[in-house]
């Protein structure tokens, strides 16, 4: 079963982006840049290209910067069309999707969900199309996309979880290594937020209930993902975007 493609989204772009200090010291992390563009323009570009009409944008770190650069996007005719939710204080994923989820701005059926901190390329289906397409939510409470941490662009650790035949996931044991990182895309359904508490929360919090239910399950990214975590890693990306779009380029000299 399939659901048709979520007309809502929420962008999480309100962390402080410690890692990536001395660059997030005057501006937030997802306004970073890419290959020529900020990070948050590129998650919202997919958005966009995947006919995505509105998007939560959460801001509290350096919020008036992403509120500027949200103006700027929408003074071109760029969509989707944007809400931008201050926090005075950080609500974490969790807290800040389960208040916009109550305020109404996510709607009452599937939505996705997008970390701010992460880009990746499309393979022949796309990326947002495959969510939609593999979304169950007779079966499911949310459905993350997973990357090969052999094939991520940037630093994945330990992997995060582990993905059994058809789908489901479960959490590896005690300091084991699994091969797939979760990439910071998912596709939900308001069921995964019954029993969320108020104020700041990890979605990790849900993840972890849903597990217990059998109701969280994953799919394999087919194409380049990069995890934005360290200022190296934005040059790193930009390599990896260059050439993925053109292998036999010989452009590579690139700077933060």
């Amino acid at each position: 079963m399939s659901v048709p493609m979520p007309a809502r989204a929420m962008v999480f772009a309100a962390g402080l982006g410690g890692r990536m200090r001395p660059l997030t010291d005057r501006t937030a992390k997802p306004l970073l840049t890419v290959d020529g563009r900020s990070v948050l323009d590129h998650v919202l570009d997919r958005l966009e290209a995947a006919g995505v009409a509105e998007a939560v944008v959460n801001a509290c770190w350096q919020a008036d910067r992403v509120a500027e650069s949200m103006q700027a996007r929408a003074g071109t005719g760029q969509g989707p069309r944007v809400t931008l939710r201050r926090e005075d204080a950080l609500m974490e994923t969790g807290g800040s999707a389960g208040a916009a989820l109550r305020d109404g701005a996510l709607g009452d059926g599937p939505f996705f969900l997008l970390n701010g901190d992460s880009i990746w390329l499309n393979g022949p289906v796309p990326a947002l199309r495959r969510l939609a397409d593999a979304f169950d939510p007779a079966r499911m409470d949310a459905l993350l996309l997973l990357a090969r941490t052999s094939l991520a662009v940037g630093e994945v650790g330990r992997g995060d979880f582990v993905l059994e035949s058809g789908g489901l996931l479960h959490r590896p044991a005690s300091g084991a290594v699994t091969p797939y990182v979760f990439t910071g895309v998912q596709i939900a359904g308001p069921a995964l937020f019954a029993t969320a508490p108020s104020g700041a929360f990890s979605l990790n919090l849900l993840w972890d209930a849903v597990i217990a239910r059998g109701r969280l399950y994953g799919i394999v990214h087919d194409s380049v993902w990069c995890h934005l975590s360290r200022p190296e890693d934005l040059p790193a990306a930009t390599r990896a975007l260059r050439m993925a779009r053109d292998p036999d380029g010989t452009d590579q000299d690139v700077v933060v």
